[in-house]
C-alpha cells in the first residue's frame, strides 16, 4: 500500500478489515483517546518484531499492552487487589505496570518480568480490540523519538509506507500519552510516566506515589515506555522558559510557544498560542500538533513556556522537557 491510500473509516467492513490484518501478524495504525498508536498482536513476537521495524524503536523500550476489560487483562498480567482502587478511571488514558504472565513475548516487555497494561476507552479500538479477539501492544505510531502523532495524517507523514493501514478516527482527545503506574511492588506505587489522569487524582486513592522521572540507566531495559530523557522530540532544537517569565533572547526565525495569549509579544518573533485563556487541558489537547505545524515551517528554534506544574500541567512540562532534550 502507498502512503497515499486512503484511511480506514469506522465502518464495520474497515475494522473488520483491520482486525484481519491484526489476526495475520500485520500491523494497523489506530487512533485512541491518548495518541495514535502502531497496534499488533502483543503474543506474537513476529507482529510485534514490525512495530520496532517501522518505527526504529530501541528493543529496551517495552510497550504497553491494551485490552478490552479486566479479564482480559488478568490473561496477560497477574491481577493486584489494588487495581479495584484505579478501576474508575478504566477505560481510559491509565495504564498500569504489573508482573507479567508467561505467555507475554519478551519483546513487549524489554526482557522484564513485568508488562504494561491499559484498557482504552478510544470506541474504534474497543471495537478492533472485540472484533480481532487479541490484546493489542500499540506504541505511538510515529518514528521513534518523534513528536506523538494525533491525527491519521500525521501517522501518514511520519511513517508513510512502513504503516499498511492506518484507521482515521480524526483528533486525539486527551492529545498526550497515558499516566504509568507501577503496581509490581506490594508495598509502593510509583508514577512512571505523568499523563492525563492527575498525580492528584491518583493519590486521592492509592495515597502517596513514589514519583520516578527516568530509570538510571538510559541504555538499559526501561520500567516502562516513555522514560528516556529525549523523546517526543522535534527536529528542531527547543528551549523552555518558566510559565509567567519573560522569554530568553529570541534569535531570528524564532517560533514562540506561549501557554496563553498575553497583550504583548515580540514583534520579531513568531508567536502560538497552546490555549487562549490558560487551559492545561486545551494545551496538552493541542501541544504535538502544534509541535508538529512549527517543525515543519522555516524556523530556527522553538522557544516554549512551560505550564503551570499542576494537574494536567506537570504531564505537559514532562513532555516539553523531553522535548527539548538534547
Amino acid at each position: 500500500m502507498s502512503d497515499t491510500s486512503p484511511f480506514l473509516t469506522d465502518s464495520r467492513a474497515d475494522l473488520s478489515r483491520a482486525a484481519d490484518a491484526l489476526r495475520s501478524g500485520d500491523i494497523v495504525a489506530l487512533p485512541t483517546e491518548t495518541v495514535y498508536g502502531l497496534a499488533a498482536d502483543a503474543l506474537n513476537p513476529e507482529a510485534v518484531r514490525k512495530i520496532f521495524e517501522a518505527k526504529g524503536r530501541p528493543l529496551l523500550d517495552p510497550l504497553i499492552v491494551h485490552v478490552a476489560d479486566i479479564d482480559a487483562l488478568a490473561r496477560i498480567a497477574v491481577v493486584d487487589s489494588r487495581l479495584s482502587k484505579v478501576a474508575a478511571f478504566w477505560p481510559g488514558p491509565l495504564t498500569v505496570v504489573l508482573p507479567r504472565q508467561t505467555c507475554v513475548p519478551d519483546l513487549v516487555t524489554a526482557g522484564k518480568d513485568t508488562v504494561a497494561v491499559r484498557i482504552p476507552a478510544h470506541p474504534i479500538f474497543r471495537e478492533v480490540l472485540r472484533l480481532s479477539a487479541l490484546p493489542l501492544a500499540a506504541p505511538s505510531a510515529n518514528p521513534f523519538g518523534y513528536i506523538s502523532p494525533t491525527t491519521a495524517e500525521h501517522v501518514r507523514t511520519s511513517l508513510g509506507a512502513r504503516c499498511p493501514l492506518t484507521v482515521d478516527g480524526g483528533s486525539c482527545a486527551h492529545g498526550i500519552e497515558s499516566t504509568i503506574i507501577d503496581l509490581s511492588h506490594p508495598s509502593r506505587v510509583r508514577l512512571l510516566r505523568p499523563g492525563p489522569i492527575s498525580t492528584e487524582q491518583l493519590e486521592a486513592v492509592l495515597g502517596p506515589l513514589e514519583v520516578v522521572t527516568h530509570t538510571s540507566a538510559q541504555d538499559a531495559a526501561q520500567d516502562a515506555p516513555g522514560m528516556l530523557e529525549r523523546h517526543y522530540s522535534p527536529k528542531l532544537p527547543m528551549v523552555l522558559f518558566e510559565r509567567g517569565q519573560k522569554p530568553p533572547s529570541l534569535p531570528p526565525g524564532t517560533a514562540l510557544i506561549l501557554q496563553s495569549r498575553r497583550p504583548t509579544t515580540p514583534s520579531h518573533a513568531r508567536v502560538y498560542y497552546l490555549s487562549e485563556h490558560g487551559d492545561c487541558v486545551e494545551a496538552a489537547h493541542g501541544l504535538f500538533a502544534l509541535l508538529r505545524q512549527v517543525d515543519q515551517q522555516h524556523h530556527s528554534v522553538i522557544i516554549v513556556e512551560l505550564a503551570e506544574p499542576k494537574g494536567i500541567g506537570i504531564a505537559l512540562n514532562d513532555r516539553l522537557r523531553r522535548a527539548a532534550a538534547r
